[in-house]
Order: structure tokens, then sequence, then C-alpha cells
């Protein structure tokens, strides 16, 4: 065998890994090197996952799959932490065929969705696609489906939050439709089945992206996305401002933090904060910010739907999804997008655990043609199915000043499973309203009487005193109890912490 000094082994184990080495170090500076976001956009699919995350925490996925040579996927997915928990993102690069989803892309996609819900952790989507990749085909349109699938499969066992920052057209408008909450950014995102150039050659409608599909419009009017933002920075802060109020599975514990006190001035006005009258308006969000933990809370859907409220808070520093009617806004009302707005906060709420807090002051549904052809039925019955199969949360309620008719029963009620409700003192549950109740009852005495209003007035106090008043469910047992409102935090801290022994 011949000799081989040390000196030349050596050198020739240098020269032979020196060139995989380069090779390796070329694909990455190729695949990774930054290409200058087009149009409105701040920064690209890498930078985005990364500023999400916790700095220095992204892990990517895959990141020399290529749907063709020297060009990515279309797709960078990855995991990483946010606020030291796991999350998955999956984040659309415009910079490859302007993120049309094609067979590889898809794939991409369907690798991190598999991964997320094997693993328990939520999954992000940041959406920036023009729709499926016409060249693939059927190929294209069969991985959109799979997409489609891997997002029902998700929805019973991890949040999934879609962040739209550039347009969302065709196939990929479904996906985040398909996940629990949509946040677009202001002028930038913009989501359509079918763009302006095909409205305008099939209905000859000459309308802008923004009024087909634009961000106001779908979290004012269609209630398809749930938060509009200024800049891409802050779509990102709002997916982690949303992921510190949920656990990471269905399975997984709450992320409690620490207890907050109430703001000090917002829980002294609570026992004046409704006024006398019941039908003088007030403002719920005083109530609210009489009971959760004093800071940062996060309100969903705030310009859809305004007769409710479906805000993310703490009390106790646990988090709580909290349902309240709003009588500043059409007194309070349940129409039906009123209806499907508190189904889908609910319905979320009970998948996850997550204890929800329903404050209620409302008139009753909508009547009329138009909510009866808009099939209120329907969605208000969503309502009542989303409470009763919430069982895995704790549900907490609290009548805050008329809860009538059908609305009572809707609005979190004992018989639909509520663990805990209680009234305050001036609070009204009945069949319906006074008024309307003095007006079937006593039709002839009214029609009869000399002086129709006075009358109507002493029948009315009658009703509410003897009919109204809450102390008829107390003594019933159908609320656990008629209570001051400076009292109502204490009653909820406690109820809470039985949690603790759940």
């Amino acid at each position: 065998m011949p000799h081989v000094s040390h000196d030349r082994l050596t050198t020739q184990t240098t020269d032979a890994g020196s060139a995989p080495r380069a090779s390796l170090d070329q694909r990455r500076r190729e695949r990774f090197a930054r290409v200058e976001p087009r149009g409105a956009r701040v920064h690209t699919a890498r930078e985005r996952a990364e500023l999400l995350l916790d700095e220095g925490t992204f892990v990517e996925l895959a990141p020399l799959k290529a749907a063709q040579p020297g060009a990515g996927s279309g797709v960078v997915t990855g995991w990483g932490l946010v606020d030291g928990r796991p999350v998955v993102v999956a984040c659309h690069d415009a910079a490859i065929a302007s993120g049309a989803i094609g067979a590889v892309m898809a794939a991409a996609i369907c690798r991190a969705q598999r991964f997320a819900i094997d693993s328990g952790f939520p999954i992000v989507y940041v959406n920036d696609s023009g729709g499926a990749r016409v060249p693939d085909g059927i190929h294209a349109l069969h991985g959109c489906g799979e997409i489609f699938a891997l997002n029902v499969e998700a929805q019973a066992r991890i949040p999934q939050i879609s962040v739209i920052l550039g347009p969302c057209a065709g196939a990929a408008a479904y996906s985040p439709a398909l996940t629990d909450w949509t946040i677009m950014v202001k002028g930038h995102g913009h989501m359509f089945l079918t763009g302006p150039d095909i409205v305008r050659a099939a209905t000859g409608e000459d309308a802008t992206a923004d009024a087909i599909g634009g961000s106001g419009m779908h979290t004012r009017t269609s209630g398809v996305a749930h938060l509009e933002v200024e800049t891409e920075l802050d779509a990102l802060q709002s997916v982690r401002h949303l992921l510190s109020y949920l656990p990471s599975n269905s399975d997984a514990r709450l992320p409690v933090g620490d207890a907050v006190p109430v703001n000090p001035i917002s829980a002294a006005g609570l026992p004046t904060v409704v006024p006398e009258k019941a039908s003088v308006v007030f403002d719920m969000r005083h109530v609210i910010d009489g009971v959760l933990d004093n800071g940062a809370r996060l309100e969903l859907m705030p310009e859809h739907a305004g007769s409710a409220l479906t805000v993310f808070g703490r009390i106790d520093g646990r988090p709580v999804g909290v349902v309240a009617n709003q009588p500043a806004v059409r007194g309070g009302i349940l129409d039906s997008k009123t209806s499907v707005k508190i189904a889908r906060f609910v319905e979320f709420c009970g998948r996850f655990g997550i204890p929800i807090v329903t404050l209620v002051d409302v008139p009753g549904f909508l009547p009329g043609t138009v909510e009866e052809g808009r099939g209120i039925i329907t969605h208000g019955a969503k309502v009542l199915k989303a409470y009763v199969e919430a069982k895995r949360s704790m549900r907490l309620t609290v009548v805050v000043r008329k809860a009538y008719g059908g609305a009572y029963i809707a609005m979190g009620s004992t018989s639909l499973g509520a663990d805990h409700a209680w009234a305050w003192s001036n609070a009204e549950i009945a069949v319906m309203g006074p008024g309307g109740a003095v007006g079937l009852l006593h039709r002839r005495a009214l029609a009869a009487a000399e002086d129709p209003d006075a009358l109507r007035d002493e029948l009315a106090a009658e009703y509410r005193e003897n009919v109204a008043r809450p102390y008829i469910a107390a003594e019933a047992g159908i609320i656990e109890d008629v209570i001051h409102p400076e009292e109502t935090r204490d009653r909820l801290v406690a109820a809470l912490r039985l949690l603790e022994h759940r």
C-alpha cells in the first residue's frame, strides 16, 4: 500500500470538502437572496415570518424546496416562538409567480399544516396570492383542495389566523374563510373570488378592488374579515396580541398571566353606568372596563354588526371572551349579522375552553320582513347552538338591564348551559317589555280609558315590578342571584378561580 503523507491527506480532505460546502453556500445565497418587495409591500415573505415571531427563533421548513430550478416554492413555511410558545407560519412569497398557488407551493403549505396539527401548535397564514397557478392546471386546484381539507381538520385542534397583506384572490380566498380570524391591512389587503376585470367582463359592473374585496368592505359589511389595521407591522403585532389570549391547542392550558386590578375609575362608575330609563342608551364598553383587568384587550369585528361586542380580555389574569349587547347601537338588538358575529365568537371560545362572559341588555330580535328574509330564525338558532355546545368553556352571564323574549334565551341563559348567571338589581327579565306586554294584556282597558297614556304607565309599572324584576328568576333558581353592579367583578373572579380545580 503506497504511503500517503499526512500533509497530502489533509490537503485532499480539505479540497474534497470544499466543493460541496461551496455548492451549499452558493445555493443558500441564491435561495435566500433578498428580492425587493414590489408595490405597496414593505417586507419579504421571510422577513414577515421573522417579524411575527420572537427575534431569532424562526426555523424554516424545507428552505430549498423549489417549484423549478433557481426559484423557491412560492411560500416560506416554518415555526418559531411567540412570547415563548411555538407557532407555525406559512407566508406566501409574492416574489415568485406573484404568490400563485401551484402544486409545489400547496404541498409545502400542507406540510406546515400537518406539522401544526400533529404538534398542537397554532398556525398563522400570511396571504399574498393571486390565486391558483394557471400553468399547473388541475394539480394547482387539487393542491388548493388539500389545503382547505387541512384547514377544516385543524379547526377542532388548533387556532388558525389569517393575515391579508396583499391580494387573496380566487381559490386562495377560501383558506382564510376556513380559519378562525382574519386580519386585513387597509389599502393593501384585498380578498375576493373574482377581481375587478372579471367582474366587469361578466356583469358590466365597474368596481374597484377596494369595493369588491377591500378591508373596509370585509370588516364593516360582509364580516368576512375581523380586524382592519393600517400597516403590515400592525397586522403582525395584532396576531401576537390575539395569540396571547389563546391556548396553543384544544387540550392545552390557557395562558394565564399576572392578575391586574380593575381600572378604579371604571369600577367606581358601575353603580351609575346604566340609566334609570330603559329607553336611554349607554355604552356597554364602560361595563366591560369596570369588570376586566385594567390594560390591553382586543375587540374583534369592532365595526361590523355593532349592536353586539366581542372582546378578548382578562379577569384575574385569566383570558376570557366577552360577548355583550351594545345599547349604544340600535338599542343592542339582535339581527342576522349580529347573530352570526356572536355565534362565531362563542363557538371559537367553546372549542378552546376560553371562559365566556356574557353581558346582557337586549330588547329582542329585530322584527320585520327584511330580517325574516335574511334568515334571522336560522342565524339566531346558531347563537343558541354555539352556547349549548360550548361545554368546555365556563359560561358566566350577567343581565345588566333588560333581557326579553327569545333574545334572553339566546344571550347565554342558564337554560342553554350557563354555569352561573346573575342579574343587576334594576334588571328586567320577561317574555316582552312592559310596553308591549301591557298593550297585549290590557288592550280593552286601554281602549276604554279616559286617559290611556296614564293607565298604560301605571300598568307598565305594575308589570315591571310584579313580572319582570329579576327576583322571580332568582327565587326560581333560574339565575343564581341578584347583585349590585359593583359586586360583578368579584362574582366573576370567584367563579373563574374554580377553573383551577376543574
